[in-house]
């Protein structure tokens, strides 16, 4: 039972009519005898909140950012009318609009509500229970109860960076072959035999077919094919820094999805995993046809956990996974302390097998608090910038060292720098 606040002013009016009227006992009896009166009507007039049916339809998922609509079909299956106030609550991240809606339902009539939802956090979002508030005829009370409508709708990522995919697929084409080129870099494969023109390397030169056919003869080249590429997301306490206005996790989802796009086009099988101390998701074996769309939904519930990455657990993963060698694009922070005691001592039985990118966002403020010297407050913070610059430079030092290629960027640049990278590897012949 709810009251409405057309109780509670006429049991103001009630109150100043007592204070008016003598006989104030005789008077209190009369207007609250009256208004219990007209709340009982109310209750037993109004339509029962448990002769309504509720059913969810609509959309099941959508990206980050982006509205779609979810609807309600209530049938009234009772014999009283029912009119009243629904709300359909949904986390605060759903960003549902409109939550409550009006409800006139006679006797045996369905009617359809629709709520737009344009969520701000990846993953699953989950409504509560749909709550009905059926007002009697009087307009003083109503009946209260509530449905459960199970529902869930999938936010993905945004994947904000496909607007640099067609710029790269053009540079894969170049490589691929489609435009004319003459690619050759080691562990590049062959592809066809044309004749030499001035400026090709004369290592090229097949001397068995140029004796052949008495002209001066070249082999050409094209970038290696049905290579392995295991995309692999550090999911630790790392990864929920926020640079700029997103979390580092998020950077590294949409640079992944645009690496997987990249490799997919040049006819790479991609694989993912994500894992801190604990495997979070995973991808394999995936065509090249389904790998994007199965790694959004893998990515979309992912969020970031508070504890330090086990470096020793990601390694025996992924070696686990590629016994074979591969491109393994590890997705991280250049965070001094997780990678001296958790990614160094392990990164040698990675290395000696596989090709490993290690990929990090920059923060870009760095730069910006570095130059700050208007008060001592801007040169403490000058001074802490800087030595976080000079331990970055130490690690990405370091880990090139021992054999690792080393991508950094701020947001805004972090995926296509991603995307160039591998390009020039696979330019070069090293996949």
């Amino acid at each position: 039972m709810a009251l409405t606040g057309r109780a509670g002013l006429l049991g103001l009016l009630g109150v100043l009519v007592v204070a008016v009227i003598p006989r104030h006992l005789l008077t209190l009896a009369v207007v609250d005898g009256a208004l219990a009166v007209g709340i009982v009507v109310d209750l037993t007039r109004a339509g029962r909140v448990r002769d309504l049916v509720i059913q969810r339809g609509g959309s099941q998922s959508t990206r980050l950012g982006e509205p779609t609509t979810v609807t309600l079909d209530v049938v009234n299956t009772g014999r009283r009318r029912v009119r009243g106030r629904l709300r359909d609550a949904w986390p605060p991240s759903a960003g549902s609009r409109p939550d409550r809606h009006a409800l006139e339902l006679p006797p045996g009539a369905r009617r359809r509500l629709e709520t737009v939802l344009v969520p701000t956090r990846r993953g699953d979002r989950r409504p509560s229970a749909v709550t009905v508030r059926s007002i009697g005829p009087l307009g003083l009370a109503a009946r209260q109860g509530r449905h459960q409508a199970a529902w869930s709708v999938r936010v993905l990522p945004p994947f904000t960076s496909r607007r640099f995919l067609p710029e790269r697929l053009a540079r894969l084409r170049l490589l691929d072959g489609l435009v004319t080129a003459n690619v050759r870099g080691q562990g590049t494969e062959f592809d066809s035999l044309r004749e030499y023109v001035v400026g090709d390397d004369v290592r090229s030169i097949d001397w068995r077919a140029t004796a052949r056919r008495q002209d001066v003869v070249v082999r050409t080249w094209r970038p290696e094919r049905d290579r392995r590429i295991v995309l692999v997301l550090d999911t630790g306490r790392t990864s929920a820094a926020r640079v700029g206005d997103i979390p580092r996790l998020d950077s590294a989802l949409d640079a992944a999805l645009l690496l997987a796009a990249l490799a997919a086009r040049a006819g790479d099988r991609v694989d993912l995993l994500a894992v801190d101390r604990v495997q979070r998701a995973s991808v394999e074996g995936a065509s090249r046809t389904e790998v994007l769309p199965r790694l959004v939904q893998a990515m979309a519930p992912l969020e970031s956990v508070l504890v330090e990455s086990d470096a020793r657990r990601l390694v025996v993963e992924v070696l686990r996974r590629a016994r074979r060698r591969c491109l393994v694009v590890l997705f991280t922070s250049l965070d001094r302390a997780a990678v001296e005691e958790g990614l160094l001592p392990v990164l040698p039985s990675l290395t000696s097998r596989h090709l490993v990118v290690l990929a990090a966002v920059s923060d870009p403020r760095l730069a910006e608090l570095a130059r700050g010297r208007g008060d001592a407050a801007a040169v403490y913070d000058a001074s802490a910038a800087e030595q976080a610059r000079a331990e970055t430079r130490w690690v990405t030092a370091e880990l090139r060292r021992r054999g690792v290629e080393v991508v950094t960027a701020p947001p805004t640049e972090f995926a296509p720098a991603v995307a160039d990278a591998y390009l020039e590897l696979k330019a070069a012949g090293r996949l």
